[in-house]
């Protein structure tokens, strides 16, 4: 199916919208292209949030996306601070908040995720989530050294975040509903191995704990626990993980469940909405023998896939085939001398395997397997040896093959 192709429109100013807009022009839109934001700031980098920005080390200028000059020649028309509240993809009508309408021939959705909160948060000073800019900034001003900070949730950002914390000389107390830290990323072996680098930092953090209600009048002074133990607490940053940001397009006809599905092409089902980031679950051929459909909430593939999203519309506008979106997920997470790496995709079934170091001097590279093959990889602080296997994940490796391969890396090493 051929689309008519004069205005685009991207949802979500965000890295995966930014790619996208410039992925249009550079391989040779030259309609209109329209990026709708719910921030006011131009766009920035995320990752940077819970670490260099967090720590005082970098202002907002340093983590924009890109230059100003770099943003205004791409000649795209801004919306900043309003956000996309419904989709009619019959009129391919999009409402915003602050009650303007904008059309569209094709349409980029890269709205991201919304952090979620927990049942009873209460809104007074001192509670904090971490996602934008803004509520960065609200943090960063609350980590004064010698101060209580707790964290609500032992995941990577989480423990970036308390990583940056206690570098600045904060009391951080780590508190994790579940057995051990970073279960579902790592399993609970593999969490608790890259998590003991804070013990080694004085980072306190208490697992199988349940966080009865944050405590404080107008402003926080602790965290009680189920058993009524109260966790003193001059700041608290709840970081139980995100929410594909869907709300808006309930009612549209587009495939919700925990994001936007779509098919490997990253079409959402009309041949002229494409999806891409953090808010998607489409099915990457490498890895749906063990996941069917997959959302990854990571810098890498928010990048690649707001380019394949934007190649994409352009060919159903020519009338050209769309290339199927298939990669090896990576990320990363700097937490104090650590770099931590992971490759792959792991789930409930997969066993973890050390293949290089050792677990105890917190230096060590780690292979999983999951239905007989590799799936995996996980280095902390082994970068040498992490990247070089994405070629092993990119096709279906045994353990036996994968074992060797590793093997010959650290005897030639």
């Amino acid at each position: 199916m051929c689309v008519t192709l004069e205005r685009a429109v991207v949802v979500g100013a965000s890295l995966a919208g930014v790619r996208a807009c410039e992925t249009l022009r550079h391989e040779g839109f030259e309609g209109e292209i329209i990026c709708i934001g719910d921030e006011n700031h131009v766009p920035y980098d995320r990752p940077p949030l819970s670490k260099k920005f967090l720590s005082g080390e970098w202002d907002a200028d340093r983590i924009s996306l890109r230059r100003p000059e770099a943003i205004a020649e791409l000649g795209v028309r801004w919306k900043r601070g309003t956000k996309a509240v419904q989709l009619n993809t019959d009129s391919r009508m999009i409402s915003l908040e602050n009650g303007d309408d904008v059309s569209y021939d094709g349409l980029i959705i890269a709205t991201g995720g919304t952090v979620r909160r927990l049942p009873n948060q209460p809104d007074i000073a001192g509670v904090h989530v971490l996602r934008t800019l803004d509520q960065a900034t609200a943090l960063r001003d609350d980590l004064r050294e010698g101060s209580n900070l707790v964290v609500i949730g032992a995941g990577f950002i989480g423990l970036e975040a308390a990583a940056t914390a206690a570098q600045r000389g904060v009391n951080v107390t780590v508190l994790e509903g579940l057995d051990a830290p970073l279960v579902r990323a790592l399993g609970p072996d593999m969490g608790s191995a890259v998590a003991a680098v804070h013990g080694r930092n004085g980072v306190v953090i208490r697992c199988s704990v349940k966080v009865a209600l944050i405590v404080g009048e107008e402003k926080v002074t602790g965290v009680e626990l189920s058993d009524g133990e109260v966790v003193p607490a001059d700041a608290v940053l709840v970081g139980i993980g995100v929410s594909p940001s869907t709300d808006w397009l309930e009612g549209s006809g587009l495939t919700l469940s925990d994001g936007v599905v779509c098919d490997e092409s990253l079409c959402a089902g009309p041949a002229n909405v494409f999806a891409a980031g953090d808010v998607v679950r489409w099915p990457n051929t490498l890895f749906t023998d063990i996941e069917p459909l997959m959302r990854v909430e990571h810098w890498t593939n928010a990048a690649e896939q707001g380019a394949m999203a934007a190649r994409n519309l352009l060919a159903v506008s020519k009338g050209e085939p769309t290339t199927p979106y298939a990669a090896v997920p990576f990320f990363w997470s700097d937490q104090f001398d650590a770099r931590i790496q992971f490759l792959g995709r792991t789930t409930t079934d997969s066993h973890a395997e050390v293949v290089a170091g050792d677990v105890a001097s917190g230096k060590f590279c780690a292979m999983y397997v999951t239905n007989n093959r590799l799936t995996g990889v996980l280095g902390v602080s082994m970068p040498k040896l992490v990247m070089p296997s994405r070629a092993l994940l990119s096709v279906h490796t045994s353990p036996d093959d994968a074992r060797a391969w590793f093997a010959d890396k650290v005897a030639s090493a």
